[in-house]
């Protein structure tokens, strides 16, 4: 097998299924933010009815993002995702800069965030071991990345065996709420006392939930057929993940009802308890540890595709753009972003507050790469596209429109977090500076 994931040039090959990028990308969404935002999204929003509204705009929001991406993903199937097309509408070093920021800070963070809920939870089941919560996070990232390592058919049979397992928990998790006595809503409904946060902050949350839609796009060039697969992974995976989200709120409305949603501190575990109270929180534990399982290893196996795009490029990151024939694998780009999540484990604070810290870098780059769309249209006129953006440019320009309300919103609610994320950008251009010299002058590199 592995002999056939490699190509004779050391490329990825095509050998990801519609089913296997459906897995992936529902595997990244559904993590465990779900379970840590519905209450936080709650308190945003002051009503039951605002709770599945909001949760149902999240989806059609990310569904406006998603199409433009899946133009692109089919148009430019190629390993990098919105490194590839940054690069190809504004030029070298827009791209380069989203590399710079994905390979150093956001991708690494957002596999410690996953790895460290997995950790809490874990923590739960054999704490009474004495492991400990960060030994138990690098262990998830260090084994996940192994797997991811040793082919690329490890690393997905894995993410389907995890998805298909959490699925297969939520669903039963909604299943047991239905099943237990339901919270019968007051008349009009009172915000929670807990302290509320603007809707904007909500909104955030629920993207960042719903995160993971434009994944495929980095692993494009290792999907069959992906012309038509690309489409069809990012289309099901987000209905499926809307539907998911939809039933898991309206379930823990249905138990706990608006004021015990919006004040709950361990709302899956609480909704359980209502039906199995003593093994409930041992079931919700295990669950929430699969989710995250799913979320970290999707995001190994994708994020590493980002590093070795830019490693291929870019001099600076050179020793990353390497692709295994042994193994068939980015191997040097999965070793040094899980070599690097391990190293965040141990900083990361709250988990708004590690949302907060890449939000409005991550936002700058969805809006750059949705007006990507427009401008590769009139750019590049003569590549054929198997697909075009449905609703396009009203789909386009609202997503663009709710980038930049993010942005704003981020900027707002923790200044100094999205300084610090400004300033990363920022020393990217140095950076680029340094491998375009290496590019331009290689014998004075020894190149």
């Amino acid at each position: 097998m592995r002999r056939n994931e490699a190509q004779a040039g050391g490329g990825p090959r095509r050998v990801l299924s519609l089913f296997d990028t459906t897995n992936l990308i529902v595997g990244i969404i559904v993590g465990a933010g779900i379970f840590v935002a519905a209450p936080v999204v709650a308190r945003g929003v002051g009503s039951s009815v605002g709770v599945l509204a909001l949760w149902l705009v999240g989806g059609l929001l990310s569904f406006c993002g998603a199409v433009g991406y899946a133009e692109l993903a089919t148009t430019y199937p190629e390993q990098g995702g919105d490194y590839v097309y940054l690069t190809k509408a504004y030029g070298r070093l827009p791209g380069f800069l989203f590399g710079w920021l994905q390979t150093l800070v956001v991708r690494p963070g957002d596999i410690a965030v996953m790895a460290f809920v997995f950790s809490t939870y874990a923590d739960g089941l054999v704490g009474r071991w004495g492991i400990g919560k960060p030994v138990l996070a690098a262990a998830a990232v260090a084994v996940l990345t192994a797997v991811n390592v040793a082919g690329v058919r490890s690393g997905v049979r894995t993410q389907n065996i995890l998805t298909i397992a959490k699925v297969i928990g939520v669903s039963l998790v909604i299943v047991v709420a239905f099943l237990g006595p339901g919270t019968d809503p007051a008349p009009v409904e009172e915000l929670s006392p807990e302290q509320p946060v603007p809707l904007a902050i909500a909104l955030i949350l629920v993207l960042f939930s719903f995160g993971g839609w434009n994944e495929t796009a980095f692993v494009a060039a290792e999907v069959r057929e992906p012309r038509r697969n690309i489409v069809r992974a990012m289309l099901l995976g987000m209905t499926v993940v809307t539907v998911i989200y939809l039933a898991v709120n309206a379930s823990f409305l249905h138990v706990l009802g608006f004021d015990g949603l919006a004040s709950s501190e361990a709302v899956a575990a609480e909704t359980v308890a209502s039906v199995f109270p003593e093994t409930a929180g041992s079931l919700v534990s295990a669950l929430i540890c699969l989710c995250a399982l799913g979320a970290v290893n999707g995001l190994v196996f994708a994020g590493a595709r980002i590093a070795y795009a830019v490693g291929r490029d870019h001099k600076l990151f050179g020793a990353l753009g390497k692709w295994s024939q042994r193994t068939g694998t980015p191997a040097r780009a999965l070793i040094v972003q899980g070599c690097l999540s391990v190293i965040l484990i141990l900083v990361l604070g709250s988990f708004i507050d590690t949302v907060m810290y890449t939000a409005a870098a991550v936002y700058l780059f969805y809006l750059a790469t949705s007006v990507a769309v427009i401008v590769l249209r009139f750019k590049d006129r003569s590549t054929p596209r198997a697909y075009k953006a449905t609703g396009y440019p009203v789909t386009t320009v609202i997503f663009c429109l709710v980038c930049l309300l993010l942005i704003v919103g981020a900027v707002q609610y923790r200044p100094w977090i999205a300084a610090a994320a400004g300033l990363l950008i920022l020393l990217g251009v140095p950076g680029f500076w340094l491998s375009e010299r290496g590019r331009r002058f290689p014998s004075r590199n020894g190149a």
